[in-house]
């Protein structure tokens, strides 16, 4: 990952969610909407009929169009390997024919079997088996190739979406979905490009070569087989209408129950602590019942079509085997040729039958494109604008400018905030839950982008400077801890990947993090396990704080920082901070007001403006929303501790 991303320990949930995604770096803690800066949202379902498609298979095209001569390639031995196997039945109602005429002859006293014939024919026969087997075996080798190439480049390409994606997506959309189609749904498309594009290729070539070497034997018997197509065709179509929408409920089922699970998983002592297993096990058991119900209706009306293509065929067979029998007994067709025939009949209906056995396989793998590039063509990030060129020399002047911003339509959440943070001023920003807080900060960090209005730093727009290094000027420490699986080393030296260990360990003294890191048993080479369930909420803080001292970026952001921690540590990590957030423009987010009370400029938020500002003694003194915050803080801590002495 590049510098400028991780710089400051600045993480947004888009990356976070990337990560998580990808199976390699993962967030730990989840913010919804109106807390940190993550949020699973609520859960999408997109298991409605599918509405694109054809669409989505010519995207699909458009991805094997970079291989279309391997394709070709593999089309061909395919095409070749069927045409050898083909063959094969003619040949062996040669050799039966020769028999039975060796036989006759033998009856009638007028000669033998001629061995030799025979003996050639079954050579010539097992000789094109084996190279049809071997000429198979190497389009498997291409296409499995392929196939791996393609799920590669499926993979990456969600992946690379992830980091484009604006942070309301995330808001949106459950993980588990998303997940769901970068794991489940990229599979799928893999498999069937791996074994079911060249077995689709395979049973059409059979199907031309048979019906043409049928016609060459008889052409009545022929018309008889042919007979069947129609009526299996229409049944097929008629199946796979009415199987697809359930294959599309399926597919969405499947990403709301990932969804479900992780969520779960992510929350597991909070659903404990709240005595919700019980609920969390009955929503589990509605989601799966629906996957269960989506999954038996798609797989029960898909698996009608084989019995149903059996019944067909075999009605065919029958009369194809009366009429033989009397065209035999007519002397009009050789007895080999109708053992041959009656293979071919076989041979004929077999892959019609795997075409309406893999019409489920490919129902699955369109519902699977259509997610996966419906994913892909999801609105990103907005381009940066074409005068978006790097600051440099930053001094930390920001200024906020009649901002209003909200998440949806019409519900606005800032409404019309200006204020402005001299270089090197401590601002804090308070007020009751809901006030717009954390959104402020969001908007700054440019995770979204304002209704209108601007914020400013040292008088440019933010706007007008590329994102990566906007978002490089900061240090951030949000209540929601983000640590990865990896050392402890390693998820300090996240904020600056290129620091010593001796920078690292400086930057944990810093915190007041070295104590209990050097308490582990394997020190800072302490392995954070993947929930980080063998950390304290409180040590993972401390973590967080170490992260940004050591980016030493230009300005701070705290999010309720020290929320997590007990009060005699809080004194420490406060002085720490306060050392740290010298000479930087910070802004604080507390609700906690005794920690912003030597804080340069105090904001007041409220329904998303700014009811008040000034220092802490003369909002105190002003008597408003502050001193009443304040007051009932007091009152309450006071509560508290007369009702422990008493």
């Amino acid at each position: 990952m590049s510098e400028n991303a991780n710089r400051g320990g600045t993480v947004s949930a888009a990356r976070g969610g990337a990560a998580q995604a990808r199976g390699g770096i993962r967030p730990h803690g989840a913010g919804g909407r109106g807390g940190g800066f993550g949020g699973g949202g609520p859960m999408s379902f997109s298991g409605e009929k599918a509405s694109d498609i054809k669409g989505s298979l010519r995207r699909l095209g458009s991805y094997l169009g970079r291989y279309r001569l391997a394709i070709a390639l593999g089309a061909l031995i395919a095409a070749a390997s069927s045409a050898f196997s083909i063959l094969c039945p003619a040949l062996l109602g040669r050799a039966t024919t020769a028999i039975f005429e060796g036989a006759t002859a033998l009856a009638a006293g007028r000669g033998g079997m001629d061995f030799a014939r025979i003996g050639r024919i079954l050579l010539l026969v097992a000789g094109l088996y084996v190279v049809s087997t071997a000429l198979s075996s190497v389009q498997s080798w291409i296409m499995g190739g392929i196939a791996a190439k393609i799920t590669y480049r499926l993979r990456k390409d969600v992946s690379e979406k992830l980091d484009r994606l604006p942070l309301c997506y995330f808001d949106g959309t459950s993980h588990g979905d998303i997940i769901s189609r970068i794991t489940n749904d990229v599979d799928v498309l893999g498999e069937t490009l791996g074994q079911s594009l060249m077995q689709i290729i395979s049973s059409l070539v059979t199907v031309v070569g048979v019906l043409a070497i049928m016609f060459s034997i008889n052409w009545l018997l022929s018309l008889l087989a042919l007979a069947m197509m129609p009526l299996s065709l229409a049944s097929m179509g008629i199946l796979m209408k009415r199987s697809q929408k359930h294959f599309d409920d399926q597919q969405g089922s499947l990403g709301v129950i990932n969804g479900h699970v992780e969520e779960m998983f992510g929350g597991h002592v909070a659903v404990v602590a709240e005595n919700g297993k019980k609920k969390s096990v009955a929503a589990f058991e509605a989601l799966n019942a629906r996957l269960y119900k989506a999954a038996r209706s798609s797989q029960f009306v898909s698996g009608l079509m084989m019995p149903i293509m059996g019944l067909i065929s075999n009605a065919g067979y029958i009369a194809i085997v009366v009429v033989g029998g009397l065209l035999a007994v007519a002397r009009t067709i050789a007895v080999g040729d109708i053992q041959a025939f009656i293979q071919y009949v076989n041979s004929f209906s077999q892959p019609l039958g795997q075409l309406a056995g893999m019409s489920s396989v490919l129902q699955q793998t369109a519902a699977a494109a259509e997610r996966i590039f419906g994913f892909l063509e999801e609105a990103e990030e907005p381009a940066e604008g074409a005068g978006a060129e790097d600051i440099a020399g930053v001094e930390g002047r920001v200024s906020f400018e009649d901002l209003r911003f909200g998440y949806a339509p019409g519900a606005p959440v800032i409404k019309g905030f200006s204020a402005i943070a001299e270089k090197g001023d401590k601002i804090a920003i308070v007020g009751p839950t809901g006030a717009g807080k954390t959104t402020i900060v969001k908007l700054l960090m440019r995770f979204y982008e304002p209704d209108s209005g601007a914020i400013r730093i040292d008088g440019r727009n933010i706007a007008t400077i590329p994102r990566a290094r906007e978002r490089h000027l900061f240090g951030m420490v949000l209540q929601d801890t983000w640590l990865f699986s990896g050392s402890i080393r390693e998820n300090i030296r996240y904020g600056r990947p290129g620091a010593s260990d001796e920078e690292v360990a400086e930057a944990a003294r810093m915190a007041h993090a070295d104590h209990f890191i050097r308490a582990q048993p394997e020190g800072y080479d302490t392995i954070v396990n993947e929930e980080a369930t063998n950390l304290s909420q409180g040590q993972k803080q401390l973590l967080t704080i170490a992260r940004a001292i050591l980016a030493d970026p230009s300005m701070l952001i705290f999010d309720e920082a020290t929320s997590s921690i007990d009060t005699r540590t809080e004194l420490l990590i406060q002085d720490a901070m306060d050392r740290l957030m010298r000479g930087r423009t910070s802004f604080v987010i507390a609700h906690r007001l005794s920690t912003v009370r030597n804080a340069d400029l105090i904001l007041v938020m409220q329904d998303g403006d700014i009811a008040e500002q000034g220092r802490h003694a003369g909002l105190l003194a002003d008597g408003g929303l502050y001193a009443d915050i304040y007051r009932s803080q007091f009152d309450v801590d006071a509560d508290a501790d007369a009702a422990i002495a008493g």
